[in-house]
């Protein structure tokens, strides 16, 4: 498919990176909650120096994809890394090459910004994803994912 854009999030492409967030937490198997969410994303997303990066996948002018990404510093490493915290694109989207080249993308941007890797993480029950990111060159270590709740009101 050669008829899409990765681009940049815009203001106006929020309501829509809302609808795949659920959709990918559906897809997870994981709780959704978008109480607030859109508020604290447009902050995080469009601020000056801000830490979370977002591309959204265009085709025929809807938004139908978004990969969203952090710089982060690894010890073991002594350099930084890009963590690539979502990717998602819609089903009727898949399997065209348009991950392959979103992975690509991380990677060169990875170079350029001087970074070690390109990390990220998906269920163990999601065998078509694993299957796509080692056909990618990807490699894998077995480790369990923690989370350890902080109650804020």
């Amino acid at each position: 498919m050669s008829n899409y854009l990765i681009r940049e999030i815009k203001k106006n492409d929020l309501d829509e990176l809302m609808l795949l967030i659920e959709e990918h937490t559906d897809y997870e198997q994981a709780v959704y909650s978008g109480e607030g969410k859109k508020e604290r994303l447009q902050t995080e997303l469009f601020r000056e120096n801000k830490q979370l990066h977002c591309w959204v996948i265009e085709t025929n002018n809807e938004v139908n994809g978004f990969c969203s990404f952090t710089y982060d510093y690894s010890t073991w490493d002594a350099a930084f890394f890009i963590y690539m915290d979502c990717l998602y694109l819609r089903s009727s989207f898949r399997g065209m090459g348009i991950g392959s080249v979103i992975l690509a993308k991380l990677k060169a941007l990875a170079a350029e910004k001087q970074c070690v890797n390109v990390q990220w993480q998906t269920p163990e029950f999601n065998a078509p994803a694993i299957a796509f990111y080692k056909k990618n060159g990807a490699l894998s270590k077995d480790k369990i994912r923690f989370t350890l709740p902080v109650n804020s009101k």
